[in-house]
């Protein structure tokens, strides 16, 4: 069973009174239908009532579930003849950021992401999803590759951010990430980018220069952790909820804002409660917006994608004095 969190205490005790007075009833064959099917209304509007008004510290909670959906988990759900490959050609492979070749609906793509791992062992493996720069670069090469090939690039983002270790800033991390960013802007095939979890700092934009950007109900995206913030504004980490709230770092938040193009539902109590589900609903979303951007020439793509960043947040421009 999913791990349950805090806030959906409720929403656990009333499934087990269910569940109990199921076994009651079989177990002293006594009907109790009413009783259960009453029950059963409750829990229904208990779940819309908590999990339509979800605060944002909530949402950062079920982000970082253990046990949420994978990169991998999805490409294996969505898409066909997946060919993993490896390594930046550089210095070697990053098991942090998974990327290959694969058929989506009959069309060959690029699929990238950062990947997790589901238990102690595989986290520290790829390093908690925590990217070093040869990651970053294998990740270019790939996009790089598409570009050749004409294949359009789907990017799935989940991470707290880029390794900030002694090793990663020797063998260029700011560099690698920056690279990313200048070159995506100037690919001439589609790229869409997902936030499936956390979307942290610019170890998750170096994926997300995208033609469109999507995010799970559920995800974060943010230059910083509510955490991290907390420090640095009030010199306590404990008031991340408070950060949270303030960041606005949630999927409303950042369509509201114009920072991400759309909002992919959830299934109810997060993506992990039924991942086959979950990935029916973004490979929905993927299908309808590569038939738009299928249609548009390499310069208009990047066209697209300058226009789509330039608006934005707000400015003014002002006349410049003799």
């Amino acid at each position: 069973m999913p791990k349950n969190l805090a806030f959906e205490e409720p929403v656990v005790q009333l499934r087990e009174k269910i569940d109990e007075l199921k076994t009651i009833a079989a177990e002293a064959d006594v009907d109790m239908t009413g009783e259960i099917e009453k029950l059963e209304t409750r829990l229904s509007q208990l779940e819309q009532s908590i999990y339509t008004n979800m605060k944002p510290w909530d949402r950062v909670q079920v982000a970082r579930h253990p046990e949420r959906p994978t990169t991998l988990q999805y490409i294996e759900a969505m898409c066909e003849d997946f060919i993993e490959l490896h390594g930046d050609r550089t210095f070697g492979d990053d098991a942090a950021i998974l990327g290959g070749i694969a058929m989506f609906e009959g069309q060959p793509v690029t699929v990238i992401g950062h990947q997790r791992g589901k238990s102690t062992k595989e986290n520290i493996r790829r390093n908690f999803g925590m990217p070093h720069p040869e990651g970053y670069r294998k990740a270019l090469r790939l996009m790089k590759q598409a570009e050749k090939f004409n294949r359009p690039i789907i990017c799935f983002i989940d991470t707290k951010g880029a390794y900030p270790g002694k090793a990663a800033e020797e063998r260029g991390q700011s560099e690698a990430i920056a690279r990313n960013l200048v070159e995506m802007a100037g690919l001439t095939v589609p790229v869409i980018s997902i936030v499936i979890g956390e979307g942290g700092s610019g170890g998750a934009l170096a994926l997300g220069v995208a033609n469109r950007v999507f995010m799970l109900e559920n995800s974060t995206y943010s230059v910083i952790s509510p955490e991290g913030a907390a420090s640095i504004l009030w010199r306590d980490g404990s008031l991340a909820k408070q950060a949270a709230e303030a960041m606005r770092i949630t999927a409303p938040d950042l369509k509201e804002l114009g920072i991400i193009d759309g909002i992919i539902p959830e299934i109810t109590g997060g993506a992990h409660r039924n991942v086959a589900k979950q990935a029916l609903s973004i490979k929905e979303c993927i299908s309808d917006t590569l038939q738009v951007l299928n249609s548009l020439s390499g310069e208009q793509l990047i066209e697209d994608r300058y226009d789509k960043f330039k608006k934005i947040g707000q400015y003014t421009e002002t006349e410049e004095r003799a």
